[in-house]
């Protein structure tokens, strides 16, 4: 057993007091990411701060079309919630496909944004990591890394983000309310938040110590859009993502984000402008979507998720062409 001090804040500045407190100390929200660790031995926090009972849990439908929802609100409360599930279907469906219902039940939205990496030799404390022991190595590059990322990765590091949430958030170009130790509120956008590995790959966003993660801020979706989550997975059960894809289409744009290809949610900056206002073929599309990959960094064994990506984009946008033609 490893002892560690358990406090439950009372209000937002009393959190933040608690966690500058002492450099080992960690917010707790729903625990699903952060316990697990604590058991492997990967973290090993001094004092475990709970956040999950401050007032940061509302969904709140804004009159001008958007939605914020507090950084506590737990992920199944938000999957299932009918605003979101009729007007954010993408962000919906990566919750609902994320994890098992008794995760959900527990997880926060906060939480799912900031977990860690699901990367093997991460979460091995007898291999070497960057991530975990800065200047060690990385165990991945020359070991198992099929299901590590092509894009966005260095020599330091190659894990991917496991967020099925952040991807979605990524496609309605959402916006992270932080609220920082002293009390000042800074909002950060969701392709902002998470950082690339490069030379540092144990700082894992902009995030500052003491820095609490407050809520998500959803624009309006555009009119008529249609969107969706898929996620290519090697098993239907609780599995992270090999690649997955949320998707907004509307009639002058498209939006699209990847996952499991990269250290945080990867927008298809590239691929979003050369499909805008045409009505391209599956074979335009899997183009475009290569297009997007001319920075990638494929291992080996992963090399295959660059065409698994073009398929999958080709695949989603066809069906989201035929699903907003019905309507």
């Amino acid at each position: 057993m490893r002892a560690f001090r358990y406090a439950r804040a009372t209000d937002p500045g009393a959190a933040a007091a608690l966690v500058t407190s002492q450099p080992d100390a960690v917010y707790l929200g729903g625990g699903t990411n952060l316990v697990d660790l604590m058991k492997l031995g990967v973290l090993r926090p001094g004092l475990v701060v709970d956040v999950s009972r401050l007032p940061y849990d509302r969904i709140e439908h804004l009159p001008d079309g958007g939605v914020l929802i507090g950084g506590a609100a737990r992920n199944r409360r938000v999957a299932h919630d009918e605003g979101i599930r009729r007007r954010y279907p993408a962000l919906a469906r990566a919750l609902l496909s994320g994890a098992s219902g008794q995760i959900r039940s527990q997880a926060t939205v906060a939480g799912n944004l900031l977990q860690r990496t699901r990367c093997p030799y991460f979460q091995n404390t007898a291999t070497p990591c960057n991530k975990r022991d800065p200047g060690s190595g990385c165990s991945a590059i020359p070991g198992a890394h099929r299901d590590l990322g092509v894009i966005g990765t260095s020599e330091h590091c190659v894990a991917t983000h496991p967020s099925d949430l952040a991807v979605a958030l990524a496609a309605y170009d959402a916006v992270v309310e932080v609220r920082r130790p002293d009390g000042a509120e800074v909002l950060v956008p969701i392709g902002d938040l998470h950082r690339l590995p490069g030379d540092t790959p144990w700082i894992e966003t902009v995030l500052e110590p003491g820095d609490l993660v407050t809520g998500v801020q959803l624009p309006p979706p555009p009119d008529g859009a249609v969107a969706t989550y898929r996620k290519v997975r090697d098993r239907w059960s609780f599995a992270f993502a090999t690649v997955s894809v949320a998707a907004v289409l509307s009639t002058d744009q498209v939006r699209l984000a990847l996952g499991g290809v990269a250290p945080k949610p990867w927008r298809l900056t590239a691929t979003e402008r050369m499909l805008a206002g045409t009505d391209p073929s599956d074979d335009d599309v899997r183009a475009a979507t290569r297009a997007a990959f001319t920075d990638a960094r494929p291992l080996p064994e992963n090399a295959f998720k660059i065409e698994l990506a073009a398929d999958l984009v080709a695949a989603v946008l066809r069906d989201l062409r035929t699903a907003g033609a019905v309507r």
